[in-house]
This record gives C-alpha cells, sequence and structure tokens, in this order.
C-alpha cells in the first residue's frame, strides 16, 4: 500500500486549471464584448430634464431687495437649459403678491404656472382665480403676470365679481395689484342679488 500524500496527479491538476481558466475567459469575453450603458441614456435632450425639482414649496420671493411674493406650490421645477429659462409648478400654486409693508395685496391661484426668468413673467393656467384687497374675484383660463411692467393681463374669457354685479367679458389688463382694470370687450353686466 502507497502512502496518501494528499497530491493529485499531475494530469488531473493540468485538466482542472485549464477548465478555470476556460470559463473566467469566457465571462471576460462576454463582458467585454457589450458597451457599458451609461446612467442617463433614457434622457436623450437635456432640456427636457430639471436640473432642481422642490417638493412641498413654502417661500417668499424678492425683488431689488424687497419681497413682493409669497409662493406656495406642491412641486417647483427649475429647468436651467431651455430658453428662456423656466420654473414650472404643474401641480397648482398659491401666489400672494405682497406691498412693502409685506400685507397681501392680491391673490392668485391656479392649476399649473411658469414663470419665464428672462422676462420676468408669470404665466397661470387653467382654473386660474385672483382676489383684489376689495374683495373682487377673477376668474379666467390663462393669466399672464408682467413684473416688469407691473401688470396682468389676459385674453381669455374673464368673470369679475363685484359685491353687487357680475362682470363677463374677453381681455383684461390691469395693474399688478387688479385694482384698477378694464376688460376689452364686455359680454355682459348682471346684478348679484342675495339669496338664501
Amino acid at each position: 500500500m502507497t502512502p496518501d500524500t494528499g497530491l493529485r496527479p499531475m494530469k488531473y491538476r493540468t485538466y482542472l486549471t485549464t477548465v478555470i481558466i476556460a470559463v473566467v475567459m469566457s465571462f471576460f469575453g462576454t463582458s467585454c464584448g457589450k458597451k457599458d450603458k451609461q446612467l442617463g441614456d433614457a434622457i436623450t435632450n437635456r432640456d427636457s430634464a430639471s436640473v432642481m425639482t422642490t417638493i412641498g414649496v413654502d417661500m417668499y420671493i424678492s425683488e431689488e431687495g424687497i419681497i413682493r411674493y409669497h409662493v406656495i406650490a406642491e412641486e417647483w421645477k427649475y429647468f436651467d437649459k431651455l430658453k428662456p429659462q423656466l420654473y414650472s409648478m404643474e401641480k397648482g400654486i398659491l401666489l400672494e403678491i405682497l406691498d412693502s409693508l409685506m400685507q397681501v395685496e392680491s391673490i392668485l391661484e391656479a392649476d399649473t404656472a411658469y414663470y419665464n426668468i428672462d422676462e420676468e413673467l408669470w404665466r397661470l393656467r387653467h382654473n386660474v382665480h385672483a382676489e383684489n384687497i376689495q374683495k373682487e374675484e377673477f376668474d379666467t383660463h390663462e393669466l399672464y403676470v408682467d413684473n416688469r411692467l407691473d401688470k396682468m393681463y389676459s385674453d381669455s374669457l374673464i368673470r369679475i365679481e363685484q359685491d353687487k354685479q357680475l362682470i363677463v367679458g374677453h381681455g383684461f389688463e390691469s395693474n399688478g395689484n387688479l385694482t384698477k382694470y378694464t376688460i376689452r370687450t364686455t359680454e355682459g353686466v348682471f346684478p348679484i342679488t342675495e339669496t338664501e
């Protein structure tokens, strides 16, 4: 009887080494044949992706060192590659316009809002509702707020509810706090009567 040295025959070790090398090479061969995909391959146009998305926004915006706006939005996106650069609030917005003493001059609400940074222009769309300091209510489909010219305007149908009458018309222009306004084409003025 020969003693067990724990060594296997040379032929078996060579065969085992060859098999291991072949398996390892097959893994390298398949992985080298494929190109690594970048994580951002799904985004082909960088303009379509926001550089910043903020959830649950409640902030104040100043102009020339004076706080002018209080903004509440569920979601706020910033598109830095668009021309012009744009803020987008597509899940609703409440915008309070403030005077120099931070008192609310007017309130604007809409389902969707965009802010053109270069032109300092707000565009509010869908179910736009506004109120001024005299408690007059304005309802329209689309409203623009021009910060540079300190005015608001719309080309859509507008409904203005005052204390004792309702005015309906097309086209609207106002100063920045909705206290002085004109309707381009008035379609009707209806008295408001108190009902139970």
